[in-house]
């Protein structure tokens, strides 16, 4: 059996603790239905009287916290009072709305800049503060929700980047439990309480992975962390992954009846789909994020889309997943920002997400966080133009910039595109820059054949031949990279001797369609044709 492994620390408060572990930065990231804030997400919608308000619920928790707590504790929410009450937060907050930023995006916007100008600082002292603020702003972004910050268990040992102030003042320690933090000060506010409640802490272990619930020791004596066999150090530097197309996975292998290879991955709109994921899947080749992030709430919440990713691609283990960027506006509104100019334009996808980058900007920090824990992919929906692509490529490059300033584990994964608007169809030589493509027949067969998408138009059937023959031409230009489908031709059997003939090797379609898929698959030979004896 494997010895514990010992990690070196820096000790910011002694003493010795043992707990199952939590970990901090893997929230269970319920579904939309059984989250709490699903009913109420339209509670984050208001302007500047609604972010007057959070404010003012935030205070009350603060002050709530303060009833009883001793003179150090005090002072510490007093600073983050103190800082609620500061009129030019709020004056930047609101010239930000005037900009025509949603009331949330304004104030995370505001707030990471505070945070940013601390965590740039020389003093320790100062750098340390950042984690008050990012505490203030995680509070009245919860306020504005609907959702108040939850607890851990007592007697757990903390293990996170950092721990926010509140939430050391929040949790009940006569249990037990220790702290240790990737990162952390010693100068820090929570360092400071460690040490006045005889909280054994660590920190600066460096990022490793153990398994939440596993028992952790945290050595504030000697400043170590001694976790279970099977716990690792997670490398700082992570080499970029291949295209999630790339490569047949380790799953069952499906080949059509003259022996050529075929993926066959599936779609899910929530994480809890992949719960029983057959072996013989190849992965997830597409996830909707706009069915999890349903409200503006959820989309202004890194932390919150973070836990969604985390879970289905842990859940899909070394299986490829490619996630789809929010595809929001025109008919699928985001509960909050339906009064933006940009919604009410019609804007919708990528165009939609470069109009307002506040909203893409906190997906694609979620996404490259997320991507250190799978072989993650990202998709882009209803790509247009080729530098729609280069645009949001650098979006990400940008973000992932600020992620290693802030010394955040990431990894930039391959970003290809939904083919879905006959424009895109007919040109895919001109995207270069795109990793991988997948054909969304859905809109692709709207825009075509200038039908319903509701399935309302009887004559939209009439334009699959059209269809056929447009993805069998932008097949042959896709210059070799990967290229799948993923909309609803795929799960229907009666359109795969088409697919098969146009050049497809590679089909994800709803979970129940798979048994049905898989069984015509095997039937057919790679042209389409069917098998001798079928």
């Amino acid at each position: 059996m494997a010895e514990p492994l010992r990690l070196k620390a820096k000790s910011a408060s002694p003493g010795i603790a043992s707990g199952p572990a939590f970990l901090a930065e893997e929230p269970k990231a319920p579904s939309a239905a059984e989250r709490p804030d699903a009913a109420p997400a339209s509670r984050a919608v208001g302007g500047y009287g609604a972010l007057e308000k959070a404010i003012d619920i935030s205070i009350g928790e603060l002050e709530h916290l303060a009833d009883g707590a001793d003179a150090e504790s005090r002072d510490i929410i007093d600073f983050q009072i103190e800082v609620l009450r500061d009129p030019s937060i709020a004056e930047a907050t609101g010239a930000r709305m005037e900009a025509d930023e949603n009331v949330v995006f304004a104030w995370v916007a505001t707030l990471d800049a505070y945070i940013g100008e601390l965590e740039a600082a020389d003093e320790e002292q100062m750098r340390a503060r950042a984690v008050d603020i990012l505490d203030i702003k995680n509070r009245v972004l919860g306020a504005l929700a609907g959702t108040p910050i939850a607890d851990f268990p007592p007697g757990s040992v903390f293990i996170g980047k950092d721990m926010e102030p509140s939430r050391f003042l929040a949790h009940d320690w006569s249990k037990g439990g220790g702290i240790a933090l990737f990162a952390g000060s010693t100068a820090g506010h929570v360092a400071l309480l460690a040490r006045a409640k005889s909280v054994p802490m660590v920190i600066g272990t460096g990022r490793f992975s153990a398994a939440d619930g596993d028992l952790v020791s945290v050595d504030g004596n000697a400043g170590a962390v001694i976790l279970q066999a099977g716990s690792m150090l997670i490398p700082p530097l992570v080499p970029a992954q291949e295209p999630a197309g790339d490569t047949q996975t380790t799953g069952g292998e499906l080949r059509t009846a003259d022996g050529v290879p075929i993926l066959l991955s599936i779609n899910i709109n929530d994480p809890a789909e992949i719960e029983a994921l057959d072996p013989a899947t190849a992965g997830i080749g597409l996830m909707r994020s706009e069915f999890s992030i349903t409200s503006v709430a959820d989309a202004a919440n890194e932390e919150r889309q973070l836990a969604i990713y985390r879970r289905v691609l842990e859940q899909a283990g070394d299986r490829p997943v490619t996630i789809r960027m929010l595809d929001i506006g025109g008919d699928k509104p985001l509960a909050g920002l339906e009064d933006l100019p940009a919604l009410a334009s019609g804007l919708r996808g990528i165009r939609l997400l470069l109009a307002r980058p506040e909203i893409a900007r906190v997906q694609a920090r979620a996404l490259l966080r997320a991507a250190v824990f799978g072989r993650l992919s990202v998709m882009l929906p209803m790509v247009t133009f080729p530098d729609e692509i280069d645009r949001m490529r650098e979006l990400f490059r940008e973000e992932a910039e600020k992620l290693g300033r802030r010394a955040l584990l990431h990894r930039m994964p391959p970003i290809g595109m939904m083919v879905e608007v006959p424009a895109a169809a007919l040109m895919l030589d001109t995207f270069a820059s795109a990793a991988f493509f997948s054909f969304g027949t859905n809109d692709l067969t709207q825009y075509l054949a200038a039908s319903a998408r509701d399935g309302s138009d009887a004559d939209a059937g009439k334009a699959t031949p059209a269809v056929l023959r447009l993805i069998a031409q932008a097949v042959k230009l896709t210059a070799g990279k990967p290229v799948s489908i993923c909309g609803d031709m795929a799960g229907d059997p009666s359109y795969l001797p088409g697919l098969l003939a146009a050049g497809l090797r590679h089909f994800s379609v709803a979970p129940a369609r798979r048994p049905a898929i898989r069984s015509a698959i095997i039937g057919l030979n790679a042209d389409g044709t069917r098998a001798a004896g079928e």
